[in-house]
């Protein structure tokens, strides 16, 4: 193993500072990626509603690649931080080249299927005419480059477990700025390229995803852990794909119920209102997106930190971790959500100037931001599970905030008290705030177990 630095054995030192390390170049970097969201977003915006509507309705289906990218990604990188943290050279390298494998095998899965199952999806959300047709091409074109997606994923796990997420930073922040110059010249048919519209938007995220994995995989090779010289022995592992399927599996299907409750919440808006309403809600989910960003930043330092003095048997210190990024992440949400309030209407006429779009979006924003310190809560009692090797949770309360409670709420609170779209937004608060109290309480029973 190469010369190893103190700032990435997260056994020692200080909590705050750790979780500042890799929280604060984690927070930036997905802040450009969700800015890299929002260029997406703001363009196709300017293509028309439908074209909006259409990339709104896309996302739980694009949310496939991001479920198995990331959800390989974070059971990747929750192992490897056990195996760091117990000073395992040999077994952290096996889980990278593992990890590497089963991502080939998810990316040529995702492509052969993807012609098939694309369309049939858009039906099943009940989006029909232009919105549809755009949101179709758009999405089948992502789908091709879904390799990229996923081996990104793995790089950053790799990177990740070691304390270290400036690569992944400055790779987000290339890429939105190398998206603001490809987005408009392939939408819109500059320097003599043809307009390609919504396949325009999706092929800039194609070329930034390749050249992310170039530049990622040069700062793997120069990490402290990741070595070459395990490739001249056994690699292929069944039990070691075994343990990362146990770890990946849950999480990625923790993502899933995302997507799936995405659909849950489109089908119902469609059932009470439009497109113009998904439109809204659309841009309403990026700007809160945006809010939580350092929240999410804290989660990548809470499953690092927390993998690692698992491994190294400092239970103590996962105890402390969390509860220091329950405090920071809910804070911050508070705040956030009290500057959003007052400029809600501000914020989505930036996307769309559609008068019942700007009602819609404002309108769910208004009520959302009452559910953030609740998306703070629920994501860190995720992550320090998968750190502690208990990500099964996350399956369960998925399917409970996701698909079940919104189906039961949603018709309660729509149909039954006739509230429409508002029981929708009114339903989000209650589901989202149950579950956060059901896996605080969990998470209390895991920590009692936990023994020096």
């Amino acid at each position: 193993m190469k010369a190893t630095r103190n700032s990435n054995d997260l056994t020692k030192g200080s909590l705050l500072q750790h979780l500042k390390n890799i929280a604060i170049p984690a927070s930036i970097g997905y802040l450009f990626n969700t800015l890299f969201n929002v260029i997406d977003t703001f363009y196709a915006g300017k293509l028309s509603t439908e074209a909006l509507s259409g990339l709104t309705v896309s996302f739980p289906i694009f949310f496939i690649i991001i479920a198995l990218s990331s959800g390989l990604g974070r059971g990747a990188t929750a192992l490897m931080s056990i195996e760091l943290g117990g000073k395992n050279e040999r077994e952290f390298n096996l889980l990278s080249y593992n990890a590497f494998a089963l991502g080939l095998v998810m990316s040529v899965i995702l492509i052969v299927i993807s012609p098939i199952i694309v369309p049939i999806l858009f039906d099943l959300t009940g989006s029909t005419g232009d919105a549809k047709t755009l949101g179709v091409m758009y999405t089948e074109t992502i789908f091709y480059g879904a390799s990229f997606f996923i081996l990104n994923q793995i790089l950053n796990a790799i990177l990740t477990a070691q304390g270290d997420t400036k690569p992944y930073r400055n790779y987000l922040i290339l890429g939105f700025f190398l998206n603001l110059i490809l987005d408009p010249i392939l939408i819109f048919g500059w320097f003599g390229i043809p307009k390609l519209g919504t396949i325009g938007i999706a092929l800039a995220t194609v070329v930034v995803q390749v050249i992310g994995s170039i530049y990622l995989w040069r700062k793997v090779l120069k990490s402290d852990a990741f070595s070459f010289k395990y490739l001249t022995k056994k690699v292929f592992d069944f039990k070691v794909i075994k343990d990362l399927l146990q770890q990946s599996i849950p999480a990625t299907l923790s993502m899933s119920t995302i997507a799936l409750g995405v659909f849950v919440i489109n089908y119902y808006v469609l059932s009470f209102a439009g497109d113009a309403t998904i439109a809204g809600y659309g841009v309403g989910v990026r700007v809160e997106q945006l809010v939580l960003l350092p929240a999410l930043g804290i989660n990548v330092a809470v499953l690092s930190v927390v993998g690692q003095n698992y491994g190294g048997n400092n239970f103590s210190r996962i105890k402390e971790m969390s509860a220091l990024a329950k405090k920071i992440s809910a804070s911050l949400m508070i705040i956030g959500g009290l500057l959003i309030f007052p400029l809600a209407e501000l914020l989505v006429k930036l996307f769309n100037s559609n008068p019942s779009v700007i009602q819609a979006g404002s309108q769910y924003l208004r009520i959302e931001i009452l559910t953030l310190p609740a998306y703070a809560l629920i994501n860190n009692v995720v992550a320090s599970m998968q750190g502690i090797k208990k990500p099964t949770v996350a399956i369960y309360v998925g399917l409970y905030r996701q698909v079940l409670m919104p189906v039961l709420v949603f018709n309660f609170l729509g149909n039954v008290l006739g509230m429409g779209v508002l029981g929708i937004w009114w339903g989000i608060v209650f589901i989202n705030w149950s579950a956060a109290v059901l896996l605080l309480m969990y998470e209390k029973y895991r920590f009692k177990k936990l023994k020096e």
